[in-house]
């Protein structure tokens, strides 16, 4: 009996503190209205396959926010905003420099595409540096949970599930002291 409340509360916790990330996450995504931060670092969902082997379409990726763009050499992964949208995010390898001071410019390329990015990037444009931590297939489940199905099933759903096991183990508990104070060999009856 020990061990399945042992088991029973572990799960409990294990979903609690599930739930807390994820919405610590979702929450801190909707109000800076960019990616999260985990311990200074930016984690961003990786969408297509253009760092291919390196970086992996579905992972999330740590990005150090530049302090000083000229820091970053040839071979450097980094992220930069787009120039054609300035609410797009790309990450991809340096393959060259160009210019310097205010003329910096940097030549990007990802590592499974057959050319360089079209135009180079200003250095105002780069906004960190990949920080070589990479996690497998948890960017499908973060951006999963930023949609209003994701939400749904993530959040509302395990919340739900919580309060109502909760819900349901204190029944059974009153339901027990009260047979226990009704059961003729109870002390109290004698």
């Amino acid at each position: 009996m020990n061990v399945k409340k042992l088991i029973s509360n572990l799960i409990t916790v294990l979903l609690a503190i599930i739930l807390l990330l994820t919405l610590t996450l979702a929450i801190s995504t909707k109000l800076s209205g960019s990616a999260p931060k985990v311990f200074g670092y930016q984690i961003m969902t990786v969408l297509s396959g253009s760092m291919e082997p390196s970086i992996h379409t579905g992972s999330i990726v740590a990005i150090k926010p530049l302090q000083d763009p000229k820091n970053l050499k040839v071979g450097d992964v980094a992220t930069y905003k787009s120039l054609e949208k300035q609410d797009m995010l790309i990450t991809h390898r340096i393959k060259g420099i160009k210019g310097s001071g205010s003329q910096l410019e940097y030549i990007f390329k990802g590592d499974a595409n057959d050319a360089t990015d079209p135009k180079p990037v200003p250095a105002t444009n780069v906004v960190g540096q990949y920080a070589d931590v990479t996690v497998p297939y948890v960017g499908y489940m973060l951006t999963f949970s930023k949609s209003k199905t994701g939400i749904v099933l993530l959040l509302i759903v395990p919340g739900i599930s919580l309060i109502i096991w909760q819900i349901i183990s204190l029944w059974r508990t009153i339901t027990r002291l009260e047979e226990q104070k009704k059961s003729p060999e109870s002390p109290e009856n004698v």
